[in-house]
């Protein structure tokens, strides 16, 4: 017979004194968390707009007993609650949707629209499982409170605007997350996958997650007729050329050891058929998981792109210009393996060894990986929460279809079997890193 995860958590050793009263506890509390998450999908918010959602969660966690600030970063939110002697464990939520119409079908489904900075009209989604991330949080802070006989130390629960975006982490540190409030001793946090069936969860130690960044190429040329181009020089082939010597960055200028990904995103320039314009924009996405590597694909960028349009005849003060987005900038997310292991033992008797899965890490990007790049050098841990329906998943695996991704119209968690595991997960994982000795 297959156990679910909360049976597994009765018949497995947990960190918790009696197993019995967190399964007794979660069902008094999941019509309670499931009536959130529904409430949560149904008014996502975007970066840098969710002062609903945030005083949502800041009244969740007043309700509970935390010391609560709000308006951190945004519309980040801390609360704090004091237990005793111990260590400081940070626990970390993400709130932000992202501008996509929901088409899962659902009769939950998200109705929202909204104008953006542009001016359009926009649907909005948590199609990233954000909405999963709170509800799962919310839980993990009653299963403390309920059980904190169990643990001693300072309970640190952190919503985290803008995370989409990449400035959220940055926002909430520049406040002083970390100098205003106890400084964390462990900070970790979960983030939903499409591609792991719910029940299980699944996680690495090390790198998990990619650094991106986000870099645009303005591309000079000079215009003119387009039956004449020994006339002009001309910045669609110069951007052209550029595009294609780009691929040779990872190929051939950096180890095969280190993974590096160099995407152009967009190319857009000129405006008619036999007009060659004076100017081409290219727009980039950067991913690695070496800082140093990083720091290379950047620097090539600016020598390639320099070197070809000067070879094109082009003068030095006509050169592309890059610029790289460092404000939406965000690190690799590297899994400190001491930490990640505790926390891998405590969720895998809390909800069986079977249903914690090894996994790979992936060129997506979090910026959670900020937490553990300041100077206090505070160890991180996120791990992977499964939000796939089983028989969905098995039935994707048997046929090879392609499951909706996140940031896809049509990804849907099974939130039914999910929040259970990821409370039960999390809660397990803070306890085991309160009492580590």
């Amino acid at each position: 017979m297959k156990l679910s995860a909360i049976s597994a958590a009765l018949l497995l050793l947990s960190p918790f004194a009696q197993a019995t009263t967190l399964d007794l506890n979660l069902k008094k509390t999941m019509p309670e968390i499931e009536k959130l998450y529904l409430d949560l999908h149904q008014s996502p918010e975007l970066s840098y707009h969710e002062k609903q959602t945030g005083q949502k969660l800041a009244k969740q966690l007043k309700q509970l007993g935390f010391t609560v600030t709000d308006n951190v970063g945004g519309y980040g939110v801390v609360g704090i609650y004091e237990n005793g002697d111990g260590p400081t464990v940070m626990i970390r939520t993400d709130t932000d949707g992202l501008p996509i119409v929901e088409q899962t079908g659902k009769p939950y489904a998200s109705k929202v629209t909204v104008t953006n900075n542009a001016g359009a009209t926009v649907g909005v989604m948590h199609g990233c499982g954000h909405d999963i991330h709170m509800s799962s949080f919310i839980g993990t802070a009653q299963q403390l409170m309920t059980h904190k006989d169990q643990w001693q130390g300072t309970l640190m629960m952190v919503a985290q605007p803008a995370e989409e975006v990449g400035g959220g982490a940055k926002a909430m540190l520049k406040e002083g997350l970390f100098t205003k409030y106890p400084t964390p001793d462990h900070v970790i946090g979960l983030h939903v996958s499409a591609s792991v069936p719910a029940g299980k969860v699944s996680m690495k130690t090390e790198y998990t997650m990619a650094s991106v960044d986000s870099v645009d190429i303005t591309v000079k040329g000079k215009g003119g007729h387009g039956a004449y181009p020994h006339t002009t020089i001309d910045p669609v082939v110069i951007a052209s050329r550029i595009v294609l010597a780009l691929q040779t960055i990872t190929s051939r200028e950096l180890s095969p050891l280190e993974p590096s990904v160099v995407t152009v995103g967009s190319i857009h320039g000129g405006s008619k058929h036999n007009v060659i314009s004076d100017e081409v924009k290219l727009q980039l996405t950067l991913r690695s998981y070496n800082p140093e590597v990083r720091l290379q694909q950047i620097a090539a960028i600016k020598r390639i792109s320099k070197g070809i349009a000067l070879s094109a005849g082009l003068d030095e003060s006509l050169a592309p210009e890059v610029y790289v987005h460092e404000d939406e900038s965000i690190p690799s997310t590297y899994n400190n393996p001491a930490q990640t292991n505790v926390v891998r033992s405590a969720i895998a008797n809390a909800i069986g060894e079977d249903n914690v899965l090894e996994t790979e890490a992936v060129m997506a990007g979090e910026d959670f990986g900020l937490y553990g790049r300041t100077e206090q050098h505070v160890p991180i841990t996120l791990f992977w929460l499964g939000g796939v329906e089983p028989s969905q998943y098995d039935a994707a695996m048997q046929s090879g279809a392609t499951l909706p991704s996140l940031h896809s119209s049509k990804f849907a968690p099974d939130y039914k079997k999910a929040l259970p595991t990821g409370i039960t997960a999390m809660s397990n994982a803070a306890v085991a890193l309160f009492n580590k000795k």
